[in-house]
Formats: structure tokens, C-alpha cells, sequence
């Protein structure tokens, strides 16, 4: 309900947007289940607003549709015919932007208004407690910045121990590496992402989280994605030449 949202954050409609993208471009479900890896049974859900969308998810439907991400939060991108070298300015303002909100966190994605940006800048507030319990880790081509705006953030990969980064750390990685953020404490854990791809404009890029234990067998991933895990998310120091 709109009565739940602050002046200015407007419910992301992925779902009602994905519908009418896919019949302009005249594709039936199982068509776009071919170009995006998502099952059809998934791909339903998503357009009768029965799951939410993580940005690897969101990522994969703008690569495979082959638009700017942007679009999938329903109306109001600006001209994507306009030049890369045009001079272009977003504002958003404070508790502005496009929200998605999950059982494992909730994104506020910023400069909703500018297509074929090269860059994805979300405020989200981290919800998942328990690594256990976290489901499938995130994943999607590019590079991610992360900078904790409040609370205390862990953040699991598969190649390095979890890092625990507190207010005003950030981290910088390859968004390609499955990867988690983990809430520590009961304090409030917000942080700014910001992602990057080395391919088209801004399709695909970071985080941030889904948690649908319900449908994780149902989303789309395939079986060759495994689930890592804290026990292989492992990196062993290399010994130093003093030792």
C-alpha cells in the first residue's frame, strides 16, 4: 500500500512492466524463459506480482530482453534514444527512487529516471540474519562497490572468509563471485551499492537479494547454480616470507 512508502518512493511494478514489455515484443513465456534462464512457472509469478525480483534476476530479464534494466521498473525512463554524449543529470531526492522490497532486504534503486546508465546506485537495507538460512548467494557479471551507510554488514563470498565492515567501511569485488550480505546485531544495516558492467550499458550488475524459500527450487536458477556455502566461502591467506 502507498501508505507504507515515504513521500516519493514508488513501488517497483516489475511484473505489470515485464508483461508489457514481452507483448510488444510479441515473445511468449516460454520464449523468454530461452533468452533469460528463468522458468516459464517463474516468469508467471513475476508478472502476477507473486515473487519479487532480485537485481541478478532483474539483470537476466534486461540482458535477455535486451533492454535497460530501468524499464522493468514500469513507466517513466527517460529517452533511451538520446546520445551517450549527451549531458544528462538525474536528482533524487531524499526517500525517492524505486523501492523493492524482499524478505532479505529491501532496495531503493536511484536516477530511475535515466536509461542505458553505466552505473546502478541502490540504497538498501539488509534484512537477512543468518547465513544458514539465506538461500542461493547472488550473482551477476560486473563489479559492485559497497559502502555501509549504518549498522554492521558481513558479507559472505565464494572465494574469501566473510568480512565483517562496519560504518564507513566499503568493499569493492567482482560481482560475478556468488556473494551474500548478512545483517550483524539488531541495529539497522543499510548500505550503498553501486554496480557496474564491462558489457552493455548498465544491464548487468549487482546485488541485492531475494529470499523466496518457497519458490528457490521455482525461480529459474538452474540446477548447475550450487548453493555456496560459508564452509567453501574460503580464501587461505598465502604465508608471508617471513615465516
Amino acid at each position: 500500500m502507498a501508505a507504507n512508502h515515504p513521500t516519493g518512493r514508488t513501488p517497483a511494478k516489475p511484473g505489470a512492466a515485464l508483461k508489457a514489455i514481452r507483448a510488444q515484443q510479441g515473445l511468449t513465456l516460454a520464449e523468454v524463459s530461452e533468452r533469460t534462464g528463468l522458468t516459464v512457472s517463474a516468469l508467471s509469478k513475476v508478472e502476477n506480482d507473486k515473487i519479487d525480483l532480485s537485481f541478478d534476476k532483474l539483470a537476466r530479464l534486461s540482458e535477455g530482453l535486451k533492454i535497460d534494466i530501468t524499464q522493468l521498473f514500469g513507466p517513466g525512463g527517460s529517452d533511451s534514444s538520446r546520445p551517450e554524449s549527451a549531458t544528462r543529470r538525474s536528482i533524487t531526492r531524499a526517500g525517492e527512487g524505486r523501492s523493492i522490497e524482499m524478505p532479505r532486504g529491501n532496495y531503493l534503486y536511484l536516477a530511475g529516471d535515466l536509461l542505458h546508465k553505466r552505473v546502478v546506485p541502490i540504497v538498501g537495507e539488509v534484512l537477512a540474519k543468518d547465513i544458514q538460512t539465506y538461500g542461493e548467494f547472488m550473482r551477476h557479471p560486473g563489479e559492485e562497490f559497497v559502502y555501509v551507510l549504518e549498522g554492521i554488514l558481513e558479507l559472505h563470498t565464494e572465494m574469501y572468509t566473510p568480512a565483517r565492515l562496519e560504518t564507513g567501511d566499503s568493499v569493492y569485488f567482482d560481482s560475478g563471485m556468488r556473494h551474500a550480505y548478512i545483517a550483524v546485531g539488531d541495529a539497522p544495516c543499510r548500505i550503498l551499492s553501486i554496480c557496474t558492467t564491462p558489457e552493455r550499458e548498465l544491464i548487468e550488475s549487482q546485488q541485492l537479494i531475494e529470499g523466496h524459500e518457497s519458490s528457490a527450487s521455482d525461480d529459474g536458477q538452474g540446477a548447475s547454480r550450487t548453493l555456496p556455502t560459508a564452509k567453501r566461502a574460503r580464501k587461505k591467506a598465502k604465508p608471508s616470507k617471513g615465516s
